[in-house]
């Protein structure tokens, strides 16, 4: 009996041990990875240690609610009352406010990391950021509404959807990521929430702001292909960072996340989520939701959706990012 229980202990030990082994092997190279949380109701951006849980960082920004950044370099904040703020790699020291938006709403940065793109609603504009020179180099009319946009993985096109429940999305030449230009725009098959390129760059996925269900888009004609089932609409999505075939469609009404294989479309897994966890961001195998609706921010291992960690941060978390910090 003592030989069983010596060997129950050490079957314990070595599962922690793996358990950690794993966990440690999902993080993204060069450092560790700190979840960017924008608190709207708190007038703060939260800079938050995973997995720990633990704020490392708090900056006061008014009414923050979207926020881009890249594994490394600077963060771009958006409030929707008229400031876009870049703010430092690391030190999360605010670097330069924007104030000539008047109603900014969603941030990108382009896959070199040199430039970002906010969209402003009240405008109809998509206005680019040299991130180096900290200055706006260019605006282009996209039209009325101008929110969710999403940058193709080469760079060269950009989509923007004209609302929260866009009847129309429009696409953008940024092979010249300096100076965009309107090219086309469609109707898509419901009214459109967000936008996401696939990996290879050959198919867009845009979530519904009605229905249960992403539809799969071709990346150049905007004909639609496909659709993959999720939860309650509107939903949200991310793609692998690193290239994998691999989608995550968020339901904050419906507290699901999928994972979602992007070649057959099928699902993988699904787990819970806190209720109102719209937003998500993904680095390496590090999967972070923010819920809207109750200010909590969760972990998941990317690789099998399964939860790391939970905790609250505020009354209200809208968007999240991932920076991975020396």
């Amino acid at each position: 009996m003592r030989s069983f229980a010596r060997l129950l202990v050490a079957v314990g030990v070595a599962v922690v041990v793996l358990e950690a082994a794993n966990a440690s092997s999902a993080r993204p190279a060069g450092g560790s990875p700190v979840a960017l949380v924008t608190a709207e109701s708190s007038d703060e951006v939260l800079a938050v240690s995973l997995p720990t849980g633990k704020v490392l960082r708090r900056v006061h920004i008014v009414n923050p609610q979207a926020i881009a950044a890249q594994p490394s370099g600077p963060a771009v904040v958006v409030s929707p009352s008229g400031t876009v703020t870049l703010l430092a790699y690391h030190s999360l020291r605010p670097l330069k406010v924007f104030r000539s938006l008047r109603s900014p709403q969603i941030a990108a940065i382009t896959p070199d990391g040199k430039w970002a793109y906010v969209t402003d609603s009240a405008t109809g504009r998509l206005s680019v950021i040299n991130l180096a020179e900290r200055k706006i180099v260019h605006t282009v009319f996209v039209g009325a509404g101008a929110h969710h946009l999403a940058i193709s993985p080469d760079g060269a096109r950009t989509w923007v959807a004209l609302s929260e429940q866009a009847t129309t999305i429009v696409i953008l030449d940024t092979s010249n990521p300096a100076a965009p230009r309107v090219v086309g725009r469609f109707r898509p098959p419901v009214p459109a929430h967000d936008l996401a390129f696939a990996p290879d760059g050959q198919t867009a996925w845009v979530t519904s702001a009605e229905a249960p269900y992403v539809s799969v888009l071709n990346a150049r004609s905007g004909r639609l292909i496909a659709t993959v089932s999720a939860g309650k609409a509107p939903q949200h999505i991310v793609f692998d960072p690193y290239g994998r075939p691999r989608a995550f469609i968020t339901s904050g009404y419906g507290s699901t996340i999928e994972e979602v294989n992007a070649h057959t479309r099928r699902i993988i897994a699904r787990a819970e989520v806190p209720y109102g966890s719209f937003n998500l961001a993904a680095a390496g195998d590090v999967l972070v939701t923010a819920s809207l609706l109750d200010g909590e921010a969760s972990e998941f291992n990317g690789a099998t959706l399964t939860r790391w960690m939970t905790t609250k941060l505020a009354p209200a978390t809208r968007s999240v990012a991932i920076s991975v910090w020396p």
